[in-house]
Formats: structure tokens, C-alpha cells, sequence
């Protein structure tokens, strides 16, 4: 499957903002029915970093994923390269 087709976009209030710089993390919104495995698959190969954890919840706005990555890739970079800042 299209990583493209489980990963929307992110979710960047002031709530992630934080969580980037203490957790190493980002929030994205992405396929209802994407499971952690897939989730995972899809953030590697779409930044070429390695996922340390995920964490998901359901939300009215729908499925939020909070990835946090292996100490050796910074979130911000990654942040970066997207454009949230």
C-alpha cells in the first residue's frame, strides 16, 4: 500500500509543538483503519527514519498518530522537511 494513502498530513497545534521538542515525537492524522504496523511502514519509508514507538487515538477529527523516533533522528529535522515551521 501507498504510504501516501495511510499518512494525511500532520497535526500541529501548540500541544505537538511541545511534544516535538520533549519526546522526540509528531502527530499526523492518518487512515481509520491503518493499523500500527502499517503506520510504522509508512513513516519509515516516506523520511527514511526509524520509529521507536507509536501511540494512536480516535478522535471526532479522526485516527491521530503520535510517532516517536529512535534518539538518533530528531523530530525537528523531520518537522523541517515538511514544512510545520
Amino acid at each position: 500500500m501507498d504510504p501516501y494513502d495511510i499518512i494525511f498530513h500532520p497535526y500541529v497545534t501548540e500541544k505537538t509543538m511541545n511534544l516535538m521538542e520533549k519526546n522526540n515525537s509528531l502527530e499526523f492524522v492518518v487512515r481509520r483503519k491503518a493499523n500500527k504496523k502499517q503506520i510504522k511502514r509508512a513513516i519509515e519509508e516516506m523520511f527514511e527514519a526509524k520509529v521507536q514507538e507509536i501511540n494512536t487515538k480516535i478522535t471526532k477529527n479522526g485516527k491521530h498518530a503520535i510517532i516517536t523516533f529512535t534518539p538518533d533522528i530528531k523530530a525537528e529535522d523531520i518537522g523541517m522537511r515538511i514544512g510545520i515551521f
